[in-house]
């Protein structure tokens, strides 16, 4: 095995000798260039796919991760104040990394208490439940999807004996919106009750939101200040006109399709709270208050005799002496009822709260139908009795009274025109070539490898092709009695002849070969 080697080694340095500078120079850069692109290609392959573990961590907290991963030994790469690892791992070294408490984030929470510190002061003790309240406050709200980082600060009014209801806790939120975005409302209200139900006596009124780039995002909806109710009011009424909106416009897209109807909705409200007090008599309506009867009875007596005076008779022990005088006696009575009666009255207390409808003006907008395409492309207009069915449908929807209640003048206009389409047509045209090159993208990314190697092979063709050629001195075989050929010396051929020579006796010209690179040895 080893000599036939040595005898392999041999020939190739023959041949080596015998081609010209040219020949030689092409070879090496062929191979060199066949040899980079296979490194190339290795790398490349052998490269892992890295995603993000952590962002935007500062140095402690980074310099903790990486300890971590060299522990583990885990393949990581940093850029900038992000941690990279293979795609593969990241959630197991997330969880990993949980496990150890890293990172922990900005700010401290309430691991401050895991160390038991005897012998602090209550005020100490105070400051430490804020600085954590503050920091888990601070890593929730980071977990909002529009939330890069954030900082809560939270200012609790001193324990005192006597207690001032005009000092209240008041807390102040800086957040780090992604992409220098304009927070939306709803996740400022989110934040500011978040922050409001986690300290105690705090309102949702005197949290305040600032963004990164100054400006402030929450607003004073106090109700007993005027900015307040102006602010509840406008609030009231889109939301009420973004209602009514939808409502229509989700019906109209069902019955003629997407984007083929715009409503406007403006709602003119009644933010007047009433409290009124009606008092009614009705002279028909009689109620007895008070019934006062009066009975007297009267009667006297009288006589036509003598008068004995008063105890004569007894005096004198005479009792039949003289005859009773005749009396006469009268009866009188007498009735007296007295009615007092109250006249009937009816008192109500109505009290007419804010908030009333006045008055509904809506604009619809139908898109103009069109048949054809190019061209033949042409306007169909609707007829006046579709527009007349679709005019009542909404009036119907959002309860427009145009002449049943009096005190409400409600409008309705509906109109068909053709509507701008040609942004949405080029937007459709972008998304399909940006898909057509997305699509394009990736076979050309698949299929990058075997183009560069085939385009190396071919390359390395190329130059062996377009190498001069060389005249190589070679015993031509002579054709002997049988019709073989022998081989003579002091001819010479060039590569076509050569080609020739092996196909019609590949036996010979081997030895032929083989007898030309051992030319100028000694024979052993």
């Amino acid at each position: 095995m080893n000599k036939n080697l040595a005898q392999l080694g041999r020939q190739l340095l023959g041949i080596w000798n015998q081609l010209g500078l040219n020949q030689r120079v092409t070879i090496v850069m062929a191979t060199a260039v066949v040899f980079i692109g296979l490194g190339t290609m290795a790398f490349w392959s052998s490269r892992p796919d890295l995603a993000l573990l952590y962002g935007k961590l500062d140095e402690g907290e980074a310099s903790k991760v990486i300890a971590a991963l060299d522990e583990a030994k885990v393949p990581y790469q940093v850029r900038g104040a992000s941690i990279f690892v293979p795609s593969d791992k990241v959630y197991q070294v997330r969880m990993q990394m949980a496990g150890k408490g890293i990172p922990r984030g900005e700010g401290v929470g309430f691991e401050i208490f895991d160390k038991a510190n005897f012998g602090i002061s209550d005020f100490v003790q105070r400051a430490n439940y804020t600085r954590a309240v503050q920091g888990e406050l601070a890593r929730t709200i980071g977990q909002l999807d529009q939330i890069e980082s954030a900082r809560v600060m939270i200012v609790m009014p001193e324990n005192r004996l006597l207690i001032d209801n005009q000092r209240k806790p008041t807390a102040s939120v800086f957040v780090r919106v992604k992409g220098n975005a304009q927070l939306p409302a709803a996740a400022v209200n989110s934040i500011r009750f978040l922050v409001a139900n986690s300290v105690e006596g705090l309102q949702a009124n005197n949290v305040s939101v600032v963004d990164n780039l100054g400006n402030v995002l929450s607003e004073n909806d106090d109700n007993d200040s005027a900015a307040g109710l102006s602010n509840n009011q406008l609030t009231a009424r889109r939301n009420f006109e973004q209602y009514l909106t939808k409502k229509a416009q989700g019906m109209l897209e069902q019955v003629l399709g997407a984007g083929q109807a715009v409503v406007r909705v403006s709602a003119d409200l009644n933010w007047d709270t009433i409290t009124r007090t009606e008092v009614k008599f009705d002279p028909d309506g009689q109620v007895a208050r008070t019934t006062m009867i009066n009975d007297e009875t009267t009667e006297t007596s009288t006589s036509s005799g003598a008068t004995v005076p008063p105890g004569a008779a007894a005096n004198s022990g005479d009792t039949n002496s003289a005859t009773a005088a005749p009396v006469n006696k009268s009866h009188m009575e007498k009735k007296v009822t007295n009615n007092d009666y109250e006249i009937n009255k009816i008192t109500s207390n109505i009290v007419q709260s804010a908030g009333g409808i006045k008055r509904l003006s809506t604009a619809v907008f139908i898109a103009q139908r069109f048949e054809g395409t190019g061209a033949d492309r042409k306007a169909v207009p609707r007829s006046t009795e579709e527009l007349k069915k679709i005019r009542d449908l909404v009036q119907s929807a959002l309860g427009l009274q145009e002449n049943g209640d009096p005190g409400r003048k409600d409008q309705i206009t509906l109109e068909e025109m053709p509507f701008n389409d040609q942004p949405a047509v080029e937007l459709s045209e972008q998304l399909v070539r940006q898909e057509k090159h997305q699509l394009w993208f990736d076979l050309a990314q698949k299929a990058l490898y075997p183009a560069l190697a085939t385009g190396m092979l071919f390359l390395f063709w190329r130059l062996l092709k377009k190498t001069a050629k060389d005249e190589i001195p070679i015993a031509l075989p002579a054709v002997s009695g049988n019709g073989h050929r022998k081989p003579t010396h002091g001819s010479v051929v060039t590569v076509e002849v050569l080609n020739q020579l092996i196909r019609e006796n590949p036996a010979n010209m081997t030895q032929a070969v083989r007898s030309w690179l051992n030319r100028g040895k000694p024979q052993e």
